[in-house]
């Protein structure tokens, strides 16, 4: 019975929690004076990419690397299949120019990095170095850019209004990672209670549940309108996930792990992100990409399966 209260908690604070998280992203950006997508693929990836960075510091220090590298690879899949392909299902989803033009091709290259420095079957200290180099050199670049476009003052912001979004914004990520702890636990143990495989466990609802911060508010910032900040959150959570969270991993600890044990990762994640490319003429991702995204991950779940055979 507990599972079950387990996961109607988790519903519930998933939609305060993406509430809270979309309207302060929003006010947060517009106290700073920078575009939405900007605070969506720093401040909100970083923060929704929190349970993948702890994966990486306990799996680094427990000698396991490798469970970090599928963790993020894992993720990334799951970010763009289903948490923007369930969006995209809703409506259409118009992704900016600036998003195409900075944020898209890192998201694209960086699994094509990470299968060239797995060629010798390894990932050590220095190539983690590099790895999180190229992280920093996106970042500075972000952040340059938005304070080159900040817009101009408008009116006197008092000290609520500057406060309140960042209070929003803090408390609705920490009901977001709640939601998903609380919605991993209790579907696993209903799926245990009906004697469901642990490995289908692992790769269908902790993969999912995992997601859930992302998911809320892509979904509920689509629904009011902020479709900017869903498209930057997920591409932003891509990012920190291949360049700064395995690099960490990889400092801490050399990731070892045969190029071919994660090549269906590697391909199914640049995949669902050629997929989820928008159309040139339009700039919109749409529905029947969101079709192909959510049965790519079908395909993604028989081959681990078949793998697993």
């Amino acid at each position: 019975m507990s599972d079950y209260l387990f996961l109607l908690a988790g519903i519930v604070f998933a939609a305060i929690g993406g509430e809270l998280f979309v309207r302060g992203s929003a006010g947060v950006a517009s106290v700073l004076r920078i575009s939405p997508s900007i605070v969506a693929v720093t401040i909100a990836a970083f923060a929704t990419s929190s349970p993948e960075l702890s994966v990486a510091i306990n799996s680094g220090f427990a000698g396991k690397s490798q469970l970090s590298l599928g963790d993020a690879l894992g993720s990334n899949i799951v970010n763009i299949s289903i948490v923007l392909g369930i969006t995209v299902l809703i409506s259409g989803i118009p992704v900016g120019a600036e998003v195409l033009k900075r944020d898209a091709p890192v998201a694209i290259l960086a699994p094509f990095l990470t299968a060239i420095l797995l060629i010798d079957g390894m990932i050590d200290r220095l190539e983690g170095v590099f790895m999180l180099a190229i992280f920093a050199a996106w970042m500075a670049s972000t952040v340059t850019l938005a304070l080159k476009n900040r817009t101009p003052a408008n009116g006197q912001v008092t000290v609520t209004d500057r406060v309140l979004p960042w209070g929003q914004v803090l408390f609705g990520l920490l009901l977001l990672i709640a939601a998903g702890r609380l919605i991993v636990l209790s579907t696993t143990g209903i799926a245990r209670d009906f004697g469901i495989d642990d490995f289908i466990i692992g790769a269908t609802l902790v993969a999912f549940g995992t997601s859930v911060p992302e998911l809320a508010s892509t979904v509920l910032a689509k629904m009011k309108g902020h479709d900017e900040i869903g498209i930057g959150t997920v591409l932003g959570s891509n990012i920190f996930n291949s360049l700064f969270i395995v690099a960490v991993a990889a400092i801490i600890r050399p990731i070892r792990v045969p190029l071919m044990e994660v090549a269906p990762a590697l391909f199914f994640g640049i995949l669902s992100l050629l997929i989820a490319l928008p159309q040139r003429h339009t700039g919109l991702v749409r529905r029947r990409q969101g079709v192909l995204l959510v049965l790519m991950y079908s395909v993604y779940v028989m081959s681990l399966l078949f793998v697993r055979r």
